[in-house]
């Protein structure tokens, strides 16, 4: 049997020359170097989080959405310069990047909800939008607890058992019942102010109601009714509340929901800002209608996406920020951050690094200038 393989002490120059390819390091001058935190130095959290930047993969990510925060949190109207016909005035000095917030209903549900509340409660955020399932859980759990449960709990013992599984988390089914004996009264007193008053309802509109009825403090919406923050939600029957309204329906007709008065109302925000940021947690509507607002300023200049989609199914929610720059919802020379992460990891440190390190209670002439009635 013969081969043409030659026998020879010297190593072959193919291999020498694919193995130890000579690097251009032209590209790599300005790149940071990889490193992560020496927890010889103690445990100093700070310092811990600074590394995330240069530790690599998504714990980079975390660390760059934590600066694009910081970012929009810091920028104020009186740092650029004055524009021709601009005076500098003291409205300059009070005028902040408008601030959207998104959150999917799975976040309420989860301990998630006291981090926001805490942000809607100091008037840190500007606009809110959520899906129906994140207003209502808000309100269901000042009437009742929700518990611990684990993922792998069987759904037929559950339903037998009058419990309401929602990952590894039981609501029992009778809160759904003490929140329809909560909010059918009120839907009763909307009917009654439409017809007398000629009340519109919006979706807004009903949630600021709800949120004043709800007179709790562990609430995101009583803050949201007390700090005069708007939160909008297009797909509002999409949960308990449109089965609360379906049923009302049937007792009490004649209740209607105007989304155009709201879709105006959101869009002027972001048009009306001098800048604008998104926090974005989750996907789907809640993603779509922030980002979409902000196309009517040709896009947001500070962007953070949290959620673990993927852009390969052409799904808005798995989108990258760079798809949105495509479309004009974020601005062309933005530096928008997408951590590929389940949010409840990652927001509670997002805020522990950004707007509970910075905070400082805004002024009233701030709070006054950042706020557009939700009725406009």
């Amino acid at each position: 049997m013969s081969t043409n393989t030659t026998t020879t002490n010297a190593t072959p120059e193919l291999a020498k020359e694919s193995v130890f390819f000579q690097s251009n390091h032209e590209d790599l001058k300005n790149r940071p170097k990889v490193r992560g935190y020496d927890f010889n130095e103690g445990v100093d959290f700070s310092k811990l989080f600074e590394t995330y930047k240069t530790i690599g993969y998504q714990a980079s990510a975390v660390g760059e959405a934590i600066d694009e925060i910081n970012r929009m949190i810091s920028w104020r109207l009186v740092d650029e310069p004055l524009k021709e016909g601009e005076d500098d005035d003291e409205e300059r000095k009070v005028t902040r990047c408008k601030i959207f917030l998104g959150y999917t209903s799975n976040l309420v549900s989860s301990g998630v909800r006291e981090i926001i509340r805490y942000l809607v409660q100091h008037s840190m955020v500007d606009v809110i939008v959520s899906t129906a399932g994140g207003v209502e859980e808000d309100f269901i759990k000042c009437l009742a607890p929700t518990y611990m449960g684990e993922f792998h709990l069987e759904g037929e013992k559950l339903r037998r058992k009058g419990l309401n599984r929602i990952g590894n988390l039981l609501v029992p089914n009778d809160n759904y019942c003490k929140f329809e004996d909560w909010i059918m009264p009120i839907l009763d007193q909307m009917v009654e102010e439409q017809k007398t008053k000629g009340t519109v309802w919006t979706p807004s509109r009903v949630i600021n109601r709800l949120g004043k009825e709800i007179n709790h403090e562990d609430s995101i919406y009583y803050w949201a009714w007390k700090n005069d923050i708007p939160v909008y939600s297009p797909a509002l029957t999409d949960g308990s509340i449109g089965d609360m309204m379906y049923f009302h329906s049937y007792n009490t007709p004649g209740l209607v929901l105007d989304i155009i008065s709201d879709i105006r109302a959101i869009n002027n925000h972001a048009v009306y800002s001098k800048k604008s940021g998104m926090i974005i947690l989750g996907g789907g509507v809640i993603k779509h209608h922030i980002c979409n607002a902000n196309l009517f300023r040709n896009g947001a200049d500070y962007s953070v996406f949290v959620n673990t989609g993927n852009e390969f199914d052409g799904s808005d929610s798995g989108a990258r920020p760079d798809e949105a720059v495509s479309w004009g919802k974020i601005k062309l020379d933005a530096k928008p951050v997408k951590v590929y992460s389940e949010a409840s990891i990652v927001f509670p440190i997002l805020v522990a690094e950004t707007f509970a390190k910075t905070f400082k209670k805004k002024s009233p002439e701030e709070l006054k200038l950042n706020k557009r009635s939700i009725f406009d």
